[in-house]
């Protein structure tokens, strides 16, 4: 048989379960016995590629019983009923108790395969037709988690639910604020690992002095200021997902341990000798190709190898218009519950403004207009934005002009107020008088007179 289904046999004779056994494998089934219905049973669950054929007359545990018990688990379970002792109102129970068939012995073979046969196809459609809604109700959900229209971002949805079933290592690229922390979580959320924990940790945040013990965790005393043991990263998602965001900034020493890490699915805590097993999944994100970076001798080609079981690009929000307006309207939704402020209305000047920006800071950036948004800085956004696109200079110098116009504008709004300005602007009282002070802003000069 090459649907994947097999036969569970019951029954308490073992001359019987011989006999079945080797008259089905010979006809190509797969055979697994169980001589008490009890055990068979503990065996069982709704997603069994098996089909069953019970004796009915067994000590502890008879057919009709298992029958009921079975139908509780899973009522579309195909169960074939046998007995020696068999007649018509016992025939008539069975069915009528949800049995896919009775049949009497001594057994017919051909009439046996052929129903066993006709069990197997039900099983493996019903099967079948689960794993598919199953798959669709995936889908759709994830269609929420992962916003978009474009077919990069519908690609990636498809490719995330085949990753995420197979537990593999991941390398996923994109630039800064593309939303590679959020394909890494839905890589985990709908893993077998899902109800592990999912770490993550940006190799670039962290000092080089610092990276090793965070990750593989240390002992005691294994160094100045170590005063007690200390749980690393990888150890700490044991059983779930690791998520290492920039990986590309990992120094080469800590790179040659992780790589061991991958081969044998172990690490040692600094300051020790005593392995310890771990079972986890690991997601990498890197801006920088890191074949390439291999290439060149920045960044450790064997580790890029094991990490490159599969890999996936987010590409920039510039080359994916189709999905400036879905993210748009899924950020503003949650910002306005966040800020308890109902929805402005969006003109279509500032629609067309949003599908012409290049969006260097790309969904990141997209989120922040959308705070502004609906704090109500609506046509200062627009104008920002539209000179933002035709301004020069580096990004960081753009991005700190931008931040100085929607400072000013909250000000501005609030009549110089820095109580008001710092509830409009979502700032703390003492970051607004930071920024201020940054861009020598004075509160007098945005009082009306």
């Amino acid at each position: 048989m090459n649907n994947g289904i097999s036969v569970m046999i019951i029954d308490d004779d073992e001359s019987i379960l011989d006999a079945l056994t080797e008259m089905l494998e010979l006809e190509g089934f797969q055979v697994n016995t169980f001589q008490q219905a009890d055990k068979a049973l503990s065996s069982l669950s709704k997603k069994s590629p098996v089909i069953i054929l019970s004796d009915v007359k067994m000590p502890k545990m008879d057919g009709l019983s298992f029958l009921s018990r079975v139908q509780f688990l899973d009522k579309s379970l195909p169960v074939l009923l046998m007995s020696g002792h068999g007649d018509i109102p016992m025939a008539l129970e069975a069915i009528k108790c949800g049995a896919y068939d009775f049949i009497e012995k001594p057994l017919q073979p051909s009439h046996l395969i052929s129903q066993l046969q006709r069990a197997m196809e039900k099983r493996a459609l019903v099967l079948e037709n689960r794993r598919l809604k199953e798959n669709l109700a995936q889908q759709t959900d994830l269609d929420s988690f992962i916003i978009g229209e474009s077919a990069a971002i519908k690609s990636i949805r498809q490719h995330v639910l085949t990753l995420a079933k197979a537990n593999i290592d991941t390398i996923i690229y994109g630039e800064t604020g593309c939303g590679k922390d959020v394909v890494a979580r839905a890589l985990h959320l709908y893993s077998d690992r899902k109800k592990g924990r999912f770490i993550a940790i940006n190799c670039g945040g962290i000092s080089e002095s610092l990276i090793e013990s965070e990750l593989f965790g240390h002992e005691a005393g294994s160094f100045t200021g170590a005063s007690k043991r200390h749980i690393g990263k990888i150890e700490a998602a044991n059983g779930g997902t690791l998520f290492l965001d920039e990986i590309e900034t990992m120094p080469m020493h800590v790179q040659i341990k992780l790589l061991r890490v991958l081969q044998d699915r172990t690490i040692e805590r600094v300051g020790s000798t005593t392995p310890i097993q771990v079972e986890l999944t690991v997601i990498a994100a890197s801006k920088e190709d890191l074949e390439q970076l291999g290439e060149e001798g920045k960044f450790r080609k064997d580790l890029f190898y094991r990490l490159n079981v599969a890999s996936l690009i987010i590409p920039p929000l510039k080359d994916r218009p189709e999905d400036i307006l879905p993210l748009f309207h899924h950020y503003s939704r949650k910002a306005s519950e966040h800020y308890d402020r109902p929805l402005p209305t969006l003109s279509q000047d500032y629609v067309n403004h949003l599908l012409q920006h290049p969006w260097p800071g790309n969904v990141r950036e997209l989120k922040n207009a959308v705070d502004r948004f609906v704090l109500g800085i609506t046509e200062s956004s627009l104008s920002l934005l539209k000179q933002d696109t035709d301004s020069n200079g580096s990004y960081e110098e753009r991005m700190e002009q931008f931040e100085r116009k929607i400072i000013e504008e909250g000000l501005r709004h609030s009549d110089g107020q820095l109580n008001q300005a710092a509830e409009l602007l979502d700032l703390s009282r003492k970051t607004l008088y930071r920024k201020m002070k940054k861009y020598h802003l004075d509160k007098q000069q945005f009082k009306s007179n």
